[in-house]
């Protein structure tokens, strides 16, 4: 291949291969090579086994007619391409078909996500509508003399409502967050002051369990680069979970720790541990605990009786607004003793 072409050619950031008249690999870029490994000299056949690669590179060796499709690879991350082959080297005794491979997985992903958001998002919004219009035919109907079944129904119809109200916030949230999680903060926010906010805002409810809050190394300097608003959700959302799941007659303990050169980190940053004692969390649970709508037990946080039903969207926020941060979120729990959720956050 001409040198000016081959180097061009290797500096695309898609895929990009030439295959000869046989069907072999005569050419492939770095993103090729590194996204499929050492292909060069072998069969396509060999290295992609989907038909609709295979055939629109045998439709333009045949005919020199310009082929388009889309090539799935499946694998624990799946991957998506569009192709596209174009026939080079008009002289039937060189005929070579130059394949272009676009990745679209994050496209596709995006769309598969968007989906499942809206029908999740309709289904959270449908179950608390139907219970309020079914209690609202009922009082109407059989129940509209009966006043303790009225006094029950109603206080229902209030959690439901409320229900809806929280969903409605989260989901409007989640969205600010999702719009700017590509621009970094401006301001600077003191991590401890923030913390010791969301304490007093918490401190009732946690005493009602006769649970404590301890904040260790509040003395240490702990201003960062952020978003003030944005850090005291984060800090509210997980300390809220854990006066929530922890056992009464607990501590939740919230470290505040220097990090300076920490590993696998770029800057110089905090970390902050949150650590309650409660009933842990299964471990194939973790994984999945910022996904949106996801809850471990849909079944216990949907009981009736239960004033905070969670509308599973808290942790995804939280898993937001880190990333928006340029930070980094740790969960770990042992059955029967605790969690701990702890964040890296740059201080610049």
């Amino acid at each position: 291949m001409d040198t000016l072409f081959s180097t061009a050619f290797e500096h695309l950031p898609n895929p990009t291969l030439i295959i000869a008249g046989d069907r072999q690999v005569s050419f492939a870029n770095k993103a090729a090579i590194t996204t499929f490994g050492a292909i060069i000299g072998k069969d396509l056949a060999l290295t992609f086994r989907h038909p609709n690669i295979l055939n629109a590179v045998d439709k333009t060796l045949a005919s020199g007619s310009t082929e388009t499709g889309e090539l799935s690879i499946p694998g624990p991350l799946a991957q998506v391409f569009e192709l596209h082959t174009i026939s080079i080297f008009e002289t039937p005794a060189s005929q070579c078909v130059l394949l272009l491979l676009e990745d679209k997985t994050k496209v596709a992903r995006s769309e598969e996500m968007r989906v499942d958001f809206v029908a999740n998002a309709s289904h959270e919004l449908r179950s608390p509508l139907s219970a309020i219009l079914g209690f609202i035919e009922t009082l109407q109907g059989p129940a509209s003399d009966d006043e303790q079944a009225r006094t029950r129904f109603l206080g229902i119809m209030g959690r439901e409502a409320e229900r809806m109200n929280r969903l409605i916030d989260d989901l409007l949230h989640l969205s600010r967050v999702e719009m700017d999680e590509h621009v970094r903060p401006k301001g600077h926010v003191d991590i401890a002051n923030t913390i010791q906010n969301v304490f007093d805002l918490l401190e009732t409810r946690a005493t009602s369990k006769s649970m404590k809050l301890k904040l260790v190394g509040s003395d240490q300097p702990s201003s960062i680069k952020g978003d003030g608003d944005q850090l005291n959700q984060v800090f509210r959302n997980l300390i809220e979970n854990a006066v929530h799941y922890g056992n009464p007659d607990t501590a939740i303990e919230v470290t505040i720790e220097q990090r300076n050169n920490p590993p696998n980190e770029l800057k110089n940053g905090i970390s902050v541990h949150i650590k309650d004692c409660s009933n842990g969390i299964e471990k194939q649970h973790i994984p999945r605990l910022t996904e949106r709508f996801y809850r471990i037990d849909s079944a216990r946080t949907r009981l009736e009786n239960n004033a905070q039903i969670s509308t599973g969207l808290g942790l995804a926020i939280v898993k937001h607004i880190i990333n928006r941060h340029r930070g980094r979120l740790k969960i770990e729990s042992e059955i029967g003793v605790g969690s701990t959720f702890s964040i890296f956050l740059p201080k610049e």
